[in-house]
This record gives C-alpha cells, sequence and structure tokens, in this order.
C-alpha cells in the first residue's frame, strides 16, 4: 500500500511503558497472573488487515520467516500468536524459532544448530479461533542480551485477513508451502518490508527479572524513518543503554507498543487532516483501547511510558482538554494496576505536508498539553523529549540535526538523542 509522504508522518509520540508494582516485582503480569521468571522481552502492537492487498487476502500454504530482537536474555523462551483482530479461525500448521545464522548475509537464513520446534498444548499444529491469542509450550533456547530471534509459521489454510504489525521497519520473509524447518532462505521468495503476520510477542524465562517496560506510543514510538533492520527506534536504543549500565545485574526489558498512526481519542479507520488522510484499518484502535492488550497483558509489566498525542493535534485537531484527559486516563489506569506511570511531552512538527497541517492553533495546543505535563504532579515522572528534539531558534519545528526530512519523525541521531535522555533511574 502506497501511503503519501505526509500521511506518513503519524507520528503520535509513545508511551514507553515501564512499570514498578510489587506484584509484578513477584511475578504477576499486569493481568494479575503469576508467572515467576518469566518476561516479556519482545513485543509489538497489531492490528487488523487492511482493506485491500496481502494483509486482506491472507496467507494461504505458506510460510512466514520473521526476524525480532528480544531485549533480555534467558534460557527458555515461548511466543504469543494473535489472532485477535482476525475474521476466522486460523489454522497454525508447524512453527519454529532458531538463531539467524550469522556467517551468511542473507536474513532469512538460520543457524540449523539452534533450531526448535514450537508445540501448543504438546501439539506441532493447533488452531487460533477467531479473536484469541496462543501461547506455545517453553523450548530449551538460551538467549543471550540484544540477540535476534527467527520465528517460522506455516499457514496450510486462507487465514483470512491477518492480524499484523504494519510497520516492522525489519525485512520479514514469505514462501510458499511449509518451510520452517528449512535452515536456508531462499525458499522464501517474497521479502516483506511492511510486516509481523500474527506474531505478537516473545518471553523468556530467567534466573532473576526486572520485569519490563512498555512504551505506549505512535508512529515516533514505531520507529518510522529509521534505518531498516538496524534496530534504531528510540525504545531499542534506550534498551541498548540498559543492558551497557546493567553489568552484571538483571534489567528490565524494553517493549515497543507503538503503533504508526495511533491517536488517544480517535480510531484508525477514521478520515483525519481534513479529509486529506483516509482511513486505514493498520492505524488500530483508539489508544485508550489498545491498554488491555498492548501494556496490561505483557509479561512482567512494570512501567508504562505513554508517548501519544501529537496525531490527535495534527490529524484530528482535538483540544487540549481532549488530550489531557485522555493522557490522565491512561495514567489512572495504569496506576490502579500497580504500575509506574512515565508520560512524554509532544514534540513539534512544524512543516510537515498539507495545508492545514500544521497551523499556530495546534502548536498553540501543543504548547499547552506540554505545559500541562510539565507542572502535573500526577505521573510518576516525565520524559521531556520536546526540549530535546526542538531546535533552540524556533521551537515549533525540529531540530534540522533531528530531523528525517518530514518534519515530524526523528532521524537516527533524533532518536539516540530521545534515548539519551531517559534518566535510567525513572525506567530501572
Amino acid at each position: 500500500m502506497h501511503v503519501p509522504k505526509h500521511w506518513r508522518a503519524v507520528a503520535l509520540t509513545a508511551a514507553l511503558t515501564l512499570t514498578g508494582s510489587t506484584l509484578a516485582g513477584a511475578g504477576y503480569g499486569g493481568g494479575g497472573h503469576r508467572d515467576d521468571a518469566w518476561v516479556g522481552s519482545w513485543a509489538t502492537a497489531v492490528t487488523h488487515g487492511n482493506a485491500t492487498g496481502s494483509t486482506n487476502l491472507g496467507l494461504t500454504d505458506q510460510s512466514v520467516r520473521l526476524i525480532v530482537r528480544p531485549t533480555v536474555g534467558g534460557d527458555k523462551i515461548r511466543i504469543r500468536l494473535s489472532n485477535i483482530y482476525g475474521e476466522k479461525t486460523v489454522k497454525v500448521g508447524a512453527a519454529t524459532v532458531a538463531k539467524p545464522n550469522k556467517a551468511t548475509p542473507e536474513q532469512s537464513d538460520i543457524d540449523p544448530g539452534t533450531l526448535r520446534t514450537l508445540t501448543f498444548n504438546g501439539n506441532g499444529s493447533t488452531s487460533m479461533i477467531k479473536g484469541s491469542e496462543l501461547l506455545s509450550d517453553p523450548v530449551n533456547l538460551k538467549l543471550g542480551t540484544l540477540d535476534d530471534l527467527v520465528v517460522s509459521i506455516y499457514f496450510p489454510e486462507n487465514t483470512g485477513p491477518t492480524t499484523f504489525h504494519g510497520s516492522s521497519l525489519q525485512e520479514n520473509f514469505v514462501g510458499p508451502a511449509n518451510l520452517v524447518t528449512q535452515p536456508g532462505g531462499a525458499a522464501y521468495t517474497l521479502t516483506r518490508r511492511c510486516c509481523w503476520f500474527f506474531l505478537s510477542g516473545v518471553d523468556v524465562q530467567t534466573e532473576k527479572s526486572a520485569g519490563s517496560i512498555v512504551v505506549l506510543g505512535d508512529s515516533i514510538t514505531d520507529g518510522t524513518a529509521s534505518t531498516f533492520n538496524a534496530n534504531n527506534r528510540w525504545p531499542d536504543q534506550l534498551a541498548e543503554r540498559l543492558a551497557a549500565d546493567a553489568g552484571r545485574k538483571p534489567f528490565p526489558s524494553v517493549l515497543n507498543a507503538g503503533l504508526a498512526g495511533s491517536r488517544l481519542n480517535h480510531e484508525g479507520t477514521e478520515p483525519s487532516d481534513n479529509g486529506a488522510m483516509p482511513g486505514f484499518g493498520e492505524i488500530g484502535p483508539n489508544s485508550l483501547a489498545r491498554l488491555n492488550e498492548d501494556v496490561f497483558a505483557q509479561t512482567g509489566v512494570r512501567t508504562v511510558i505513554t508517548q501519544l498525542g501529537v496525531n490527535d493535534i495534527w490529524m484530528s485537531d482535538d483540544s487540549a482538554t481532549e488530550i489531557i484527559d485522555a493522557l490522565r486516563q491512561v495514567n489512572v489506569q495504569a496506576k490502579q494496576r500497580g504500575l509506574r506511570s512515565l508520560v512524554t511531552t509532544i514534540t513539534p512538527f512544524e512543516g510537515i505536508g498539507g495545508t492545514d497541517s500544521w497551523t499556530p492553533a495546534k502548536e498553540a495546543t501543543r504548547q499547552a498539553v506540554n505545559s500541562y505535563l510539565r507542572s502535573s504532579r500526577e505521573f510518576d515522572g516525565l520524559l521531556d523529549f520536546d526540549k530535546v528534539l526542538r531546535d533552540p531558534a524556533a521551537p515549533s519545528k525540529l531540530n534540522a540535526l533531528y530531523d528525517s526530512g518530514d518534519h515530524i519523525h526523528p532521524n537516527d541521531a533524533g532518536y539516540q538523542a530521545m534515548a539519551a535522555s531517559v534518566p535510567l533511574k525513572l525506567v530501572r
């Protein structure tokens, strides 16, 4: 699907979610389920397939090979598949996990010595009914800190519209028939730069866990305009900082629940930008509706970082009051579950394409929201990304050093500056 450049500027600064509750520290996930020594190490926000194209047609007698980078290591892993936005039962014919083959340049090649067959309740094949999720049985596979993982899944029958994440910034692969045990990736004949299909999480089992941080956000959290296959999103770079600083101590994982185009108060299918931008299913539901799935259900969540609001301003022209009320709701619901709740300021976007996409009135809204966030004592902490990214000479604009060129999304250096500005004591 081709989206005009200024439409792709859908950047709702995302919420990096770090949890700090007694229950989570005791090994409970946000939903209150006991899960000793297990922690979410990688996650992504998923949505319904698009109205047209491959994500609408689904997969039929095809395998996918998906590359992810869990943030903390462990001795066992399990994966989470999701059919929550599906329209029918999805048959999973086979699935494997492995480490990539670092001896070849092809990302689709795996190390056969690390290949592990996944089972579900002891079965090599299973089904996900409409609206459900699927958690694999644990497998023995030792992962190090920030080790890549390759997940391969075979779908023998048509899946219908996929549950997927639409901006992976990572090449993934699709091929005919059952290829999940193939060490080489040559038979995966299609390269998809867009998508993680049906995969929503990877958990690891460790001797000691520092829990997980969930970042709830939009395309800025999702890393739009960062380098492909490089893990340069700011949550990725935050995870690298935490790992480098940890020494021999456990450090929290960072789970990226960014979703390009996400808004606090609007559905992804709603037209926006004065009708210039049509709605897209892959933008997902309003962010408050995402909390139960994308934040509270994550394994071992202790902290939530919320980076949202910019899309509500430029796409929907919401008032400061509407945005502040929604951010306060995220905060109180997170705290009600015993989580630490951090929030970020909204970053500049003057110069974004479109006649009315940026206006002085919208800038006034952004400033009003940021002023409230800087003075509020309701949240457990503030990450002032506006201060980090703005041009000192023109505060309504991104600093040219950090501007990807669309005037709303940072470049790799901007994402690095964001990660570097996070006080580690707030998230650790």
